[in-house]
């Protein structure tokens, strides 16, 4: 490890919300590609794992498995929302191995799942930008105070990425601003 780079604690428990969060954001654009792919059950099966943990379940095999499968389930998309669907369900799953490094390509472990659903919903309304803002206003509700806590200990969100790096920096900013009671 350099020097230039240093730790943030995280605990369990702060990994669990992340996990939460980034499979209820990927939640929400699952039937896009399952409309896709329907006998395809790969991103289905990687935010459930997703959930499994943030409910208490262990951060093993089956969460990169499945990420993994996900990720290969994206590449057998017909259409792009779909392929953005199978990454919001990809980044869930591995949302759970957020490392704890300061470094700004760690903010796409907590906000992948959100920006990629947003994308798809997009994609699907035509490319329909003003969809993804509203995604990603539904996306800024759903996070709770310790999924914000654990988002400020991060720098910002880095610059690229195409879209979905402009909608990750979208969220980034949009939850920075939030000012949340306990």
């Amino acid at each position: 490890m350099t020097g230039d780079t240093s730790e943030i604690v995280l605990s369990k428990q702060d990994l669990r919300e992340v996990a939460a969060f980034a499979a209820a954001c990927a939640e929400v654009v699952l039937e896009i590609f399952e409309a896709d792919q329907p006998d395809d059950p790969r991103p289905r099966e990687a935010i459930g794992a997703a959930w499994e943990f943030a409910r208490g379940g262990e951060r093993g095999r089956s969460l990169r498995d499945t990420a993994s499968a996900a990720l290969k389930a994206a590449k057998s998309a017909d259409t792009a929302a779909a392929r953005e669907a199978a990454w919001a369900a990809m980044s869930a799953a591995g949302s759970a191995y957020l490392h704890p490094l300061a470094k700004a390509t760690q903010v796409k472990h907590i906000l992948g799942a959100g920006a990629y659903a947003a994308r798809a919903a997009e994609l699907v309304a035509g490319d329909d930008r003003s969809v993804g803002v509203k995604n990603l206003e539904q996306a800024v509700h759903a996070a709770t105070p310790v999924v914000v806590d654990v988002l400020k200990r991060f720098p910002t969100a880095p610059s690229g990425g195409g879209r979905v790096g402009e909608l990750i920096r979208m969220l980034d900013f949009d939850l920075r601003s939030l000012t949340i009671a306990e």
